[in-house]
């Protein structure tokens, strides 16, 4: 190996997946809605990424600068990702004008208030502007308490960092008085759409801040003395690390609860305000917050919280928005009437969003009230708000089955709901288990016992995604649904090392972390090395959301030079740095951003011509491999073996969403000079229309 760096560092990286996204709406050929749609997902993932990434990095550099101030590791680091976090922003900024000068064209008009109100005064006509008047007065109004800022004022623990604020002075010769005017975002729909005299007018529509702003004089008039008044927004980031007690009588449930409730008094990490908020704001703003040099004062566009562009309004244009899929039935369910006689029949396979998520809904529904089934064990990461399948369970308690669900209460924003999951179950008589306390329960599983002919039979569900019906319209998933002996006792054996962590359990089908994982990876790897090293063809392909465990990107390494063929597919962070002559100049790597989320976990190793597939719930992070419960499972059916050999394949013909990680880690795109254009998510869509025919024609033949 030479002497540059062998490892891409995972945040840059992460940076480097955060602008592909931000290509999507940079994109022109994406539908212009859609394109609005990524601008908000590239906020959120932002937020995410300070609340968690750049809050860990600056504890170590705050760290770093108190013990050694001659090492600057971290600061460095932090210093670097500052840099690349603002030419983004400019890019952000630049896209987003132009995304909304487009808009305007296809007849839909954001009308973005200014400062002094002139855009709403000039370009709302009177009806609209008493519309808003009465909108303000009757629904707005009684959402908002303005907070009156004091010496005696903790603004810091006055600020949720999900809410976005306006900083509002009320400016009179002698004096200021500041205040924080809260945008009432989660009681009312943050773009509000006017009405139109006709069907053909073009659509118009308003933000609530900028509503808030042009009458946030009636929230102070006749309270109190002041000359002119001015208001810019403000957002506040804070650290999202738990600093949870070891009380040992305090049970786990209390534990998180109280760690939630810190989450309100964490640590600043990052202040992002309107650009063009006056100094003697800012200045204020850092007294009042204690901002410090590791603290990120941010600049940026006047709408905080871009990530609720999320939900920007489809309006009804077609053209304007893409088209959902129509999700598939899976024929090897369709055709049998119940979720476990089509089991038997054979393993199935589901490909979210391909497919109907509403197959998996069936076999915990029929499961709570099915006379045969004893009981259900499933374990809970995320659920979706109304999920049905809790309710499912519920009704399953109330037939008379055992039901046991793990709930992981450290699931990372979603702690507060799978606490309220976790209390409700319990009050439902669900036997509700925390799973290891030293470890997250990441695994997707689900086990449901059935009496057959006086024995007990078992059926699995091992997937690479959450129990969550609204995720599962845009993650693309793989789920198998499986009645083999040896796996469904293994996935049993799962649940009972979660619940009795100090026994141990053989495990010679599926992979398990962090008992297996890290040994069987190394091996599968090896295995490869050795069938090179022997003059026989070795080939790794692996399909990840993030990788960068040093020891199994050594391990990748150590297969370049033996001459396995290394191909990933990595849609996140990538550590690794392919093409690098005496290193990695055999390992391809390519990352696809689209329309959905690629999210499953896929491994396929060449195995001497007999190929092992292996499906999971774990990325090759340290955290997945040594300090999670995650569940890889290999694939025994070889027409669904050869199904995900044939998706994956497909990704890597993409020559249209594929960009290439190469070891400047540009994120250019895959050249399609000379090519069809093949886009890999509408490619696979059309391979499972065909794969459902087939079924069809296979499940005839049986029942023939």
């Amino acid at each position: 190996m030479n002497n540059s760096p062998i490892y891409f560092d995972k945040e840059i990286s992460w940076l480097s997946f955060n602008e592909r996204v931000l290509q999507e709406a940079e994109d022109s050929t994406v539908p212009i809605i859609n394109r609005i749609r990524f601008l908000g997902i590239y906020s959120a993932n932002l937020d995410e990424f300070f609340k968690v990434r750049v809050a860990n990095i600056r504890r170590r550099a705050i760290l770093e600068s108190a013990q050694d101030d001659t090492k600057k590791e971290w600061t460095n680091l932090h210093a670097n990702i500052i840099q690349k976090v603002s030419e983004l922003t400019l890019r952000f900024k630049s896209v987003a004008d132009t995304i909304f000068d487009e808009v305007k064209k296809k007849r839909v008009n954001l009308i973005f208030n200014d400062q002094d109100n002139k855009a709403f005064k000039n370009k709302l006509s009177s009806a609209q502007k008493e519309l808003l008047n009465e909108f303000f007065d009757n629904r707005i109004i009684r959402h908002i308490t303005p907070i009156i800022i004091t010496s005696k004022t903790q603004l810091a623990s006055c600020v949720d960092d999900d809410g976005i604020y306006f900083l509002v002075a009320l400016n009179n010769q002698d004096a200021t008085q500041f205040c924080l005017v809260e945008i009432p975002r989660f009681d009312i729909d943050r773009f509000i759409v006017l009405p139109t005299s006709s069907p053909n007018q073009e659509k118009e529509i308003v933000l609530l801040d900028d509503v808030v702003l042009f009458f946030i004089d009636r929230l102070f008039h006749g309270v109190f003395e002041y000359e002119s008044i001015d208001a810019y927004s403000m957002k506040l980031t804070r650290d999202a690390e738990y600093n949870l007690t070891d009380e040992i009588d305090s049970s786990l449930l209390n534990q998180m609860s109280k760690g939630i409730k810190q989450r309100l008094k964490a640590d600043l990490v990052r202040l992002v305000h309107d650009e063009n908020m006056p100094q003697y704001m800012l200045t204020f703003l850092r007294k009042s917050l204690k901002i410090r040099e590791l603290d990120n004062l941010v600049p940026g566009v006047r709408y905080r919280h871009f990530k609720d562009f999320i939900h920007f309004p489809n309006l009804g244009d077609k053209l304007l928005v893409k088209n959902e899929i129509e999700a598939l039935d899976a024929q090897r369910f369709a055709k049998y009437p119940s979720v476990f006689e089509a089991i038997t029949q054979n393993d199935i396979l589901l490909y979210y969003p391909y497919h109907k998520f509403r197959h998996f809904t069936e076999f915990v529904r029929q499961a709570s009230y099915d006379p045969l089934v004893k009981e259900i064990k499933i374990n809970i990461y995320r659920v979706a708000k109304n999920s049905r399948i809790i309710q499912s369970l519920i009704e399953a308690v109330k037939n008379g089955k055992r039901v046991t669900v793990v709930v992981e209460l450290r699931a990372r924003f979603d702690e507060e709901a799978n606490i309220e999951w976790a209390k409700l179950m319990k009050d439902a008589g669900i036997h509700v288990e925390f799973g290891i306390e030293t470890l997250k329960v990441h695994s997707k599983l689900c086990l449901i016992t059935r009496i057959e002919n006086e024995k007990q039979v078992k059926y699995a569900h091992i997937g690479t995604g959450n129990f969550h019906e609204n995720n599962a319209r845009i993650y693309t998933d793989f789920a198998l649904f499986t009645k083999h002996k040896e796996l469904c006792q293994e996935v049993d054996n799962v649940f009972s090392f979660i619940s009795h962590s100090y026994k141990r359990f053989r495990f010679n089908h599926l992979i398990v972390s962090p008992l297996t994982s890290r040994r069987r990876l190394y091996q599968l790897i090896d295995n490869e090395i050795q069938a090179a090293q022997n003059n026989k063809k070795g080939e790794i392909i692996l399909k990840l959301n993030n990788l960068v465990d040093v020891g199994l990107i050594n391990r990748l390494y150590s297969a370049n030079e033996a001459g396995v063929k290394v191909k990933l597919i990595v849609r996140g962070m990538c550590s690794l740095i392919p093409g690098v002559k005496g290193m990695s100049q055999h390992i391809k790597v390519i990352s696809i951003v689209d329309s959905f989320l690629e999210h499953p976990r896929v491994m396929i190793f060449h195995n001497h011509g007999k190929k092992q597939v292996f499906i999971s719930s774990g990325d090759w992070m340290s955290r997945n491999i040594d300090h999670r419960v995650e569940v890889g499972c290999p694939i025994y059916d070889e027409t669904l073996k050869k199904r995900i050999i044939h998706t994956i394949d497909l990704h890597f013909k993409d020559n249209v969403k594929a960009r290439v990680i190469d070891k400047n880690n540009s994120n250019k795109y895959v050249s399609n000079t000379n090519k069809p254009k093949i886009r890999s998510q509408c490619e696979i869509y059309q391979y499972l229309v065909a794969q459902e025919h087939e079924d069809i024609m296979m499940i005839e033949s049986q029942i023939n």
